[in-house]
Parts: C-alpha cells; structure tokens; sequence
C-alpha cells in the first residue's frame, strides 16, 4: 500500500489551509491561551476574553470543540454548569499561540513605529487597521 502523501499548505488544493484559517483567528488564540490556566466556564471566558461577542465566543468554542482542541463539560446542576478544557492537542497549539500572544506583547511598540514610519513614508498606500491579511 503507497504512503499518503504529506500535506503541504502551499498547495491550493491541501485541506490543512482551512486549518489554519480556523486556527489563525485572534479569537481562537486568545482563548486557548486563557483555557491554559485551567478549565473555565464560558462566562469565565466571557470576561476573561474582553470585546468578543456572545455569538463569537459560542462559534469559536464550536469550532474548537469539533477540531478537537477543546473539551466542553456539562454537569447538571440548577442552573446547567459547562466547562471548557483543553486536550492535549489543544495543549500542544496553546503553547504555540501563547509564543505568538507574548511576542505581539513584547514587539507592539516597534510594529507601531515601523506602521507610523511606513504611513508617513506612503501616505497613498495606508492600509487600514485590520493590515494586509
């Protein structure tokens, strides 16, 4: 029997481009990053999260859930408890997500600058605030 082949994200074609469109969302990476803390309630995650909206924040951990990424508890109580956890797939991307969140942290200010440097130097060719992607 042949190996499959390996996916490779530069072709147009390879399925894991839809991953990383998923997993590249800065809700997706905030979130992992706060369920690294341990497991949180999504009202926990609600505030922990600031400026997501209900309906975000119920897509995100959907799509987290089914990716397998995280793992939603329900314990029935009055009222109904659900938490949320990470797996250890969701585990070994929150350490990459959490790299990620740090370095845009730590390197803010000279992105800013060299943003404010580049507007100045094409005052024509400004992009806006969501940047090229």
């Amino acid at each position: 029997m042949a190996e499959p082949e390996p996916y490779d994200a530069y072709l147009a074609a390879c399925p894991t481009r839809k991953l990383l469109d998923e997993i590249a969302g800065k809700w997706v990476s905030l979130i992992l990053v706060a369920l690294g803390d341990g497991p949180r309630r999504y009202s926990d995650l609600s505030r922990r999260v600031a400026g997501v909206s209900q309906k975000m924040l119920t897509q995100t951990l959907r799509v987290l859930e089914r990716d397998g990424l995280i793992h939603r508890e329900v314990t029935a109580a009055v009222p109904v408890r659900v938490d949320y956890s990470l797996t250890p797939l969701g585990e070994s991307l929150r350490a990459l997500m959490a790299g990620v969140k740090d370095w845009a942290e730590a390197n803010f200010d000279s992105v800013d600058a060299a943003r404010a440097d580049y507007d100045a130097r094409t005052p024509d060719l400004t992009i806006g605030p969501g940047g090229a992607g």
